[in-house]
């Protein structure tokens, strides 16, 4: 069976992607920083919980080393926690948010290599975004265009780029980004835009079933490769 670790699965997004991954035969641990409401997520799925905080070093290690002991493998790597940043913009909101939506990535991935490399078909997807695209972010005709999220927009394409990196660093694993669609979330409310979760999910999901000669390195949406 797939073993798949989510980060910041206990709800939106990662929480339907969970669902639709275990509802292909995943076993999937359901990463959160929150123990309460993580394990009532897992409860609810009838997924496997670990606490990961993609902000602290020893808890992104004891979170690897719990799979590492039950499973002895990591097959699927789904970068998902991530924080808006909205609202004023300075050096303590900035650490935080790209502590969480870059740094974050490169802690989970450094630690995870290890377990991918015991896999047959190793697969990372980092849920990015188009705000952090400048292809988008300049084009008058995107909605990305219209926005104002300085610290999440640059903490994005930064995530992207790690992708993008590490599928040219770690060959035979592989990495891509996704932009999953504008969403509503607890994280976009303010905003009150986007589709259910469940449908932008399809579109993580879809990077996270690879076969073993997929794509690496890209940058995706639902329609295939964003320009970037």
């Amino acid at each position: 069976m797939t073993v798949t670790l989510i980060t910041g699965a206990n709800k939106g997004i990662g929480f339907e992607t969970a669902r639709q991954l275990l509802e292909l035969g995943h076993v999937v641990y359901v990463g959160a920083r929150d123990v309460e409401r993580g394990e009532e997520a897992a409860a609810a799925l009838g997924a496997r919980f670990v606490r990961l905080d993609v902000t602290d070093d020893a808890s992104v290690a004891g979170a690897l080393a719990a799979i590492d002991e039950a499973e002895g493998r990591l097959d699927v790597l789904v970068h998902n926690a991530g924080v808006l940043g909205h609202g004023p913009v300075d050096g303590p909101a900035a650490l935080r948010v790209f502590d969480t939506n870059a740094v974050g990535v490169v802690r989970v991935t450094e630690a995870a290599i290890p377990l991918l490399r015991r896999s047959a078909n190793p697969t990372v997807v980092t849920v990015s975004s188009s705000a952090g695209s400048f292809w988008a972010v300049n084009n008058p005709e995107r909605p990305e265009y219209h926005l104002s999220l300085a610290l999440y927009s640059a903490s994005k394409a930064a995530a992207t780029m790690l992708t993008v990196q590490y599928a040219k660093s770690q060959p035979g694993i592989k990495f891509n980004a996704v932009e999953p669609g504008p969403t509503a979330t607890d994280m976009t409310a303010a905003f009150g835009i986007g589709r259910p979760p469940r449908e932008s999910a399809r579109v993580v999901v879809r990077l996270a079933t690879l076969d073993v000669d997929g794509p690496t390195g890209t940058f995706q949406d639902e329609s295939g490769v964003l320009p970037w």
